[in-house]
């Protein structure tokens, strides 16, 4: 999805708009998500780009697209330019720390019983 919305619509409440707006994202992104994944893949990722304009777009991650809605609608923003690309997405497993090692890499000191 490629596209500027408009906040600022002659004879629509803006915060209508605004929550119309957040609905055809969501709504997108649910699409996005139902198509079969290609073999070896894990999930849907989204490559995103977010800014007043086109020109002005900077590359954001995908969580923090609302928030910067809100932002742009609470600045008093006429519009502004979302970018959202499906990517294959895979999913890095982390190492479990072993028994005794905390995630410092410092092993763990138990209290002495209270009273002995």
């Amino acid at each position: 999805m490629k596209k500027t919305f408009k906040l600022n619509i002659e004879g629509k409440n803006r915060d209508r708009v605004l929550d119309a707006v957040k609905h055809d994202i969501r709504k997108y992104v649910k699409r996005q998500r139902r198509v079969p994944l290609p073999e070896g893949v894990d999930f849907w990722d989204f490559d995103c780009r977010f800014g007043t304009s086109e020109g002005t777009a900077e590359v954001v991650h995908f969580a923090t697209i609302l928030p910067l809605v809100d932002a742009a609608a609470k600045e008093g923003a006429e519009a502004f330019y979302l970018e959202m690309l499906a990517k294959a997405g895979r999913r890095t497993h982390r190492p479990r720390p072993l028994d005794g090692e905390q995630q410092g890499g410092e092993a763990a000191v138990q209290d002495p019983e209270p009273g002995g």
